[in-house]
């Protein structure tokens, strides 16, 4: 049998060049999407279903950590403005990143007087959290849920969790992996739209 003619070597070596190149771009495009998805913010607006929305807000009643230790918070007290009920941890590495969204947000929204955040420490030890907060900041309560009650009152499954409570104690959003301050000023002002009534054409 004839031997199939070859290639000469400089015919080969420019085809090996283009592909090492193509070889190079789909690697750094490989690298890049990664990075993207490995740095992105927490999703302000990854909203998930839950059988609390349009319902009244499951009631909590709790002995906060912070900012004042050992006092009692109700839910229920807060009424005429929003609440975002968010369940943390410090071991949990979303929730250290959302943390400084969530400041934002409850500094921003103290000033105004419209919305608040409380946290529900989920499975956590006391002292951890804190430090934590002594650490990183956050003026809102932090409220311990020794026995998991709110949190399966809530139906979490995992960490973190947030619901926006509006100012009539009705879940408007649940929100899942993270939030971020303009996502849940996107969440608040379009729950404040619904409650707004109508324009009067007098």
């Amino acid at each position: 049998m004839a031997d199939l003619p070859t290639e000469p070597e400089s015919a080969l070596r420019p085809r090996r060049r283009i592909g090492v190149a193509v070889a190079v771009a789909i690697g750094l495009a490989f690298v890049a999407f990664i990075a993207v998805h490995a740095t992105r913010s927490p999703a302000g607006d990854r909203q998930s279903k839950s059988p609390l929305l349009g319902k009244p807000a499951p009631e909590i009643i709790g002995t906060s950590l912070s900012p004042v230790d050992g006092e009692t918070y109700r839910l229920s007290d807060r009424r005429g403005r929003f609440v975002v009920v968010n369940f943390f941890a410090t071991w949990c590495a979303p929730c250290i990143r959302e943390h400084p969204e969530l400041v934002s947000f409850d500094r921003r929204h103290e000033q105004i007087g419209d919305a608040e955040v409380i946290s529900v420490v989920f499975s956590d030890d006391e002292s951890a959290v804190r430090d934590f907060f002594e650490e990183n900041g956050g003026e809102w309560v932090v409220v311990s849920d020794p026995e998991g009650v709110v949190a399966l009152d809530y139906g979490v499954t995992g960490i973190p969790e947030s619901f926006v409570v509006d100012p009539n104690g009705f879940v408007v959003s649940k929100v899942t992996g993270g939030v971020t301050s303009g996502g849940l000023d996107a969440i608040v002002d379009a729950a404040s739209r619904l409650e707004a009534p109508p324009e009067s054409d007098s």
